[in-house]
């Protein structure tokens, strides 16, 4: 295979193409920052707990609902705090209801998506840290468009809390009707936004009026293994998951599938997740897309399983959901079967993926590309 270039990210590093910043949310603040803001407009400093209660507590964007306010100021208060940060261009439903797909366009134009997906006993919703993503990994739909900027804290979060309102709503058939989990697996690296996304962490977790008042265990945060921010992560006194994607257990491999790894190795890589283990007493679940006759191969599961064995982790292996003409393909299930008893029998703890969301361009960073070649496609979000 040809080498790929190594893109230089560090934590917060500048995003390739530079654009203004949304406006100023109230998710961006702390309780006492909004306000601070809600004074300065000239209004008693308990509207703030108001407004973000109507917000994260009851999941209400819309000023007309918020009939505890009063009528003269409603409008300019929650324009001043809740200014639009995500447009839907389309949302999606498949699985009978139970996955719905949201397509966003931010204030400058760029796009992001992220994904609700119900359980009988859970809500998941996976969301967005940047728009477009600067680690070029070739088989990921969001690696080959590269990146456009980073999230702010509010974009990130209000992603959780609209889909939020879509589950209290009761749209999602035979799943409770709160959002009890968030992933960080959609558009993005979230440890190359790494002040924003923690932030964003810490306003999920807070208890409301505060934020959305999420099991800080009921986070998993993603990386391709930016090993800085991982030892970084491990310091936050977060109860978070980590989630290392590392596809290949060999680093000839993994310098190809995950570019990064030219810069921190296998080894290192996996010395900072088992640090993460050790500091936080979390499993470290390990994400392995099967990709047929590239990373499948007996040998590498028997690898993967020695370099896993008796350690604090899950592997959690994906069928790969191709992009539009790439040549990479999922692993045959027959494949895909040995893989994952070779490594049981190497100790390991081992799950495959659920598959949701084939038909609605379920692999990140689909839609948005499917989006951006399509000069016809509706600007309203229909389900």
């Amino acid at each position: 295979m040809t080498s790929l270039p190594l893109i230089p990210i560090a934590p917060d590093a500048p995003a390739a193409r530079r654009a203004a910043m949304p406006p100023r949310h109230l998710a961006d603040l702390d309780l006492a920052g909004r306000q601070a803001l809600v004074t300065e407009l000239g209004e008693p400093a308990f509207r703030a707990k108001q407004i973000s209660t109507h917000y994260f507590g009851r999941l209400v964007r819309d000023p007309a609902g918020m009939t505890d306010l009063p009528a003269a100021t409603r409008d300019r208060l929650a324009g001043a705090l809740l200014p639009t940060l995500l447009t839907p261009v389309r949302e999606l439903a498949c699985d009978d209801g139970a996955t719905r797909k949201a397509l966003w366009r931010l204030h400058d134009g760029s796009l992001v998506e992220s994904v609700l997906m119900g359980y009988p006993d859970r809500v998941t919703v996976c969301i967005s840290s940047q728009a477009g993503c600067g680690m070029a990994c070739p088989f990921c739909a969001t690696g080959q468009a590269g990146l456009t900027r980073n999230l702010s804290t509010a974009e990130i979060v209000d992603q959780a809390v609209y889909l939020a309102g879509v589950a209290a709503s009761g749209a999602v058939a035979g799943s409770p009707p709160r959002l009890s989990h968030v992933v960080f697996m959609g558009m993005g690296e979230p440890l190359a936004n790494y002040s924003r996304v923690i932030a964003a962490i810490r306003r999920l977790v807070a208890p409301a009026p505060d934020g959305l008042g999420l099991s800080q265990r009921h986070i998993t945060v993603s990386t391709v293994g930016l090993v800085p921010a991982m030892r970084r992560l491990a310091s936050e006194d977060l109860s978070v998951t980590l989630a290392l994607s590392l596809h290949a257990p060999d680093d000839e491999l993994r310098d190809e599938l995950v570019p990064v790894n030219q810069r921190w190795k296998v080894a290192e890589v996996l010395d900072a997740a088992w640090d993460y283990a050790a500091q936080t007493g979390r499993r470290v679940s390990i994400e392995y897309a099967m990709i047929k006759d590239v990373n499948d191969q007996p040998w590498r599961a028997d690898l993967l399983g020695r370099l896993l064995a008796g350690k604090l982790t899950h592997v959690n292996l994906i069928p790969l959901n191709p992009t539009p003409g790439s040549r990479w393909d999922a692993s045959p299930k027959p494949v895909e079967r040995e893989f994952v008893r070779r490594l049981r029998a190497a100790g390991v703890s081992t799950t495959v993926r659920d598959t949701r969301g084939r038909e609605i361009d379920g692999a990140c960073g689909q839609l948005a590309a499917a989006e951006d070649n399509d000069t016809d496609a509706p600007q309203e979000a229909t389900a």
